[in-house]
């Protein structure tokens, strides 16, 4: 099982944080550069439990991640449901204030691979790419 956990402090309130990661669309800012479109409204609301967004990464087929549990301004919860080299796939992320009126992300994802080999090169390059990403969010 390969795991990366992120933890990163910002300096805008939670729900700011939590309103712009729960949109799909934005979601391209932190996965740069994969596309990203919402391709199944939720049943609650249209990012909320239920939706379903395909992510394209370069040349690699698109696969469809789907959220499967949300909290507002706590936690959304989600997992691939089509197309990906990946299994056990979860992805979690945890929203919490800071003393100072900002907010913290507590990003975890586990997953193992459905191949040998493909599940460190994954874990590598996913990582790298969403501390890049969040590192860049300006809200």
């Amino acid at each position: 099982m390969q795991r990366i956990d992120i933890t990163k402090t910002f300096p805008f309130s939670v729900n700011k944080l939590f309103d712009f990661l729960s949109d799909h669309h934005n979601l391209e800012t932190v996965f740069a550069p994969a596309k990203i479109k919402r391709v199944k409204d939720g049943t609650d609301s249209v990012n909320g439990v239920g939706s379903t967004r395909r992510m394209r990464i370069l040349i690699a087929p698109p696969f469809e991640e789907t959220v499967t549990k949300v909290v507002p301004n706590e936690l959304i919860e989600y997992k691939i449901t089509k197309g990906s080299p990946l299994k056990n796939h979860k992805g979690v992320m945890r929203f919490s204030a800071t003393d100072d009126g900002g907010s913290q992300l507590h990003y975890t994802i586990e997953f193992e691979g459905k191949l040998p080999l493909i599940a460190p090169v994954v874990k590598a390059a996913l990582d790298r790419a969403i501390r890049g990403g969040l590192s860049k969010l300006q809200l």
